[in-house]
């Protein structure tokens, strides 16, 4: 093992022995190189005649560019977009995302949370995280209506075995019976679980309430005191979107950071979905434990090896996106802007509740519920979902998901309000014209 490897496993091992007994064999051997990137930081820092160390190419002491690239971009300077990025993101972006994860969780006052590391968003945070914390054969526990891409990054990449509880139960609320019972099946076998969180869920767009939120946080809390290590990951891309008023608005992430030394919490997020950039790829790892006085030196020593493996498979993400992000983040209409873009989403999620209140539609679906992010999931009652899908497709231009042998999936997220009643009437001929 490195050595650098090794002053942080112990860094992490004095401060709690449970958190680094949750990382994989690779979490426990990463590290972040001095070399090349240390050589460089020190050379910014110092050579005030020649600079020859970095890869990159500068004319008159500026980053060298391309006039017809930069004339591209207005109001950023090429070294805000075409140099390197460090691997843990660029501070300034890192700071404004930490206090804006602080403000809009207010459960995490005086409370400590690390500073967050940036990822190529979303689906590049969970691969750094599964080849931090997932060894082959881990066990993850999922709800039985999840977004299909969990199971090429834990369980075809990592050799994870996927568990999964019924998401509802007969009252049309978080199965918590199923969810207790599978985790305890699981903990039974396992010494180490881990308990992935997907709210607003996709394909779903449910959020748990406030009461659902406080049982799950007793249940994994007695986990722990059982003597289980319990991996709570929260992956948070929709956060923000909350149409309803018994909705969760905050992460439970917020909920159980610093609970119990055996209940360690990383919450994956990220502007992707939050603020409207989706090709951007700009997400977040942040750690939340129970690490008495060490905080700052702990979390510090997480970054460097989340950093590392940050490094060690895209090198960093993209300096334009991030400092896009950061440059909204600063503009005084911001928030604004945002308040705007969520009202559009509540009107066309209170029209699809509308529209699907209607008694017409009962014989041919039922609508899972939900009160926020970009989807409802419909059960069919008559059909199967890809027979229909197909059948929509072909002969109305409409374009939806099927998951599972009945369950249908549509985002009204880029459906005008105006034309969300059309949609399901189509649906619904598409249903009556395969049940003839």
């Amino acid at each position: 093992m490195n050595s650098l490897a090794e002053e942080l496993n112990d860094i992490i091992q004095a401060a709690n022995l449970h958190v680094y007994d949750m990382l994989s064999e690779v979490g426990k051997n990463l590290f972040f190189p001095k070399g090349i990137l240390t050589q460089s930081a020190e050379a910014k820092e110092k050579a005030h005649r020649f600079n020859a160390t970095i890869g990159m190419a500068t004319e008159k002491g500026r980053t060298m560019y391309l006039p017809s690239v930069m004339a591209m971009i207005r109001g950023l300077e090429p070294e805000e977009t075409l140099a390197y990025a460090p691997s843990f993101g660029i501070m300034p972006l890192r700071k404004a995302w930490k206090e804006a994860i602080l403000e809009k969780n207010p459960s995490l006052a005086g409370k400590k949370i690390s500073l967050p590391v940036v990822t190529n968003a979303l689906t590049h945070g969970l691969s750094v995280i599964s080849d931090m914390w997932v060894n082959p054969g881990d066990v993850i526990a999922l709800p039985d209506k999840l977004w299909g891409n969990y199971n090429l990054v834990f369980s075809v990449r990592r050799g994870a075995r996927i568990v999964t509880y019924e998401l509802f139960d007969n009252g049309r609320g978080f199965n918590l019976k199923s969810f207790e019972a599978c985790l305890k099946s699981e903990a039974a076998k396992k010494d180490k679980l881990i308990v992935l969180f997907n709210f607003p869920n996709n394909p779903t767009g449910y959020t748990v309430t406030h009461s659902e939120a406080d049982r799950i946080v007793e249940i994994l809390l007695n986990l722990a005191e059982r003597g289980k290590n319990v991996l709570t990951l929260t992956d948070d891309a929709y956060f923000g979107l909350f149409y309803e008023k018994d909705a969760l608005k905050e992460s439970i992430f917020s909920r159980l950071v610093g609970r119990h030394p055996r209940l360690f919490v990383v919450k994956l997020d990220g502007a992707t979905k939050e603020n409207y950039v989706w090709g951007l790829r700009v997400g977040f790892i942040t750690y939340g434990a129970y690490l008495g006085s060490n905080h700052d030196q702990v979390y510090d020593a997480l970054e460097r090896k989340t950093a590392g493996a940050v490094r060690g498979s895209i090198s960093n993400v993209s300096h334009l996106s991030q400092s896009i992000v950061l440059k909204s983040l600063q503009t005084p209409t911001y928030m604004a802007e945002k308040e705007e873009k969520l009202r559009i989403m509540t009107e066309r999620a209170h029209e699809v509740k509308r529209v699907l209140a209607d008694p017409k539609y009962r014989q041919a679906w039922e609508v899972y519920p939900f009160n926020s992010g970009y989807f409802i999931c419909l059960k069919l009652n008559k059909v199967e979902a890809e027979p229909l899908r197909v059948h929509l497709l072909d002969h109305y231009g409409i374009g939806l998901i099927s998951l599972g042998e009945y369950d249908l999936r549509v985002a009204f997220s880029c459906i005008e309000k105006e034309d969300i009643q059309e949609l399901f009437d189509t649906i619904l001929k598409g249903v009556e014209d395969l049940d003839r």
